[in-house]
């Protein structure tokens, strides 16, 4: 446990320390699991010392929670970034956008199997982690939702369906990563989960 006294790096050496910490940690976190990470090892990935990692964390579950928070949209949801840009989702190219989104979160997502495992279980027992997950699945929907919309699709209950797309490609992609079942056919899975979100866009 670290000191009562925790500070708010104000020089800009200090605040890219703090980032560096932070960065570091999440990362170990990601690759190694939560529970198999302490606090040294963060402080040696990111090249200072445990005392200065507790001047700015009280321990690990603070650099979890800020890790979280700076990366919950490229880490959890990577798929969005392609709708970045305002890019155009028409009834004709979006089976392409979507695959798209599914082929980038499948290629980019960084949390190991025991950290994914341990991160969601956290979900369940740590109100602080669960609410930047439900903050970040809601951030997700309306900027989707908004982007349909600012592309003609029927406004009528879309931020409902939007959200369970979400869901679908979320379950569809950790499937893929984490499960691989030698017995389906995921291109044909993949087909089918964007054949469903076109017909409930429609």
């Amino acid at each position: 446990m670290g000191n009562a006294e925790i500070r708010e790096p104000i020089q800009k050496r200090s605040i890219e320390k703090k980032e560096r910490i932070i960065q570091a940690g999440f990362e170990l976190i990601c690759e190694k699991g939560y529970y198999n990470t302490n606090t040294a090892e963060i402080a040696k990935a990111a090249g200072v010392s445990t005392g200065i990692v507790y001047q700015y964390f009280k321990d690990k579950h603070d650099i979890l929670i800020e890790g979280i928070r700076l990366y919950a949209d490229s880490l959890f949801y990577p798929m969005l970034s392609i709708s970045d840009n305002n890019k155009v989702i028409t009834s004709e190219n979006i089976s392409f956008c979507f695959r798209e989104m599914i082929n980038k979160f499948i290629k980019e997502h960084k949390l190991s199997k025991i950290a994914h495992e341990e991160i969601m279980s956290m979900t369940h027992s740590d109100k602080e982690v669960a609410n930047l997950f439900h903050k970040s699945e809601m951030e997700m929907t309306n900027k989707l939702t908004r982007i349909l919309l600012s592309n003609g699709f029927n406004e009528y209950n879309l931020s409902e369906k939007v959200h369970i797309i979400i869901g679908m490609i979320d379950n569809l992609c950790h499937e893929i990563v984490y499960h691989k079942h030698k017995q389906l056919d995921y291109d044909k899975m993949i087909d089918i989960v964007i054949y469903n979100i076109s017909n409930m866009l429609k």
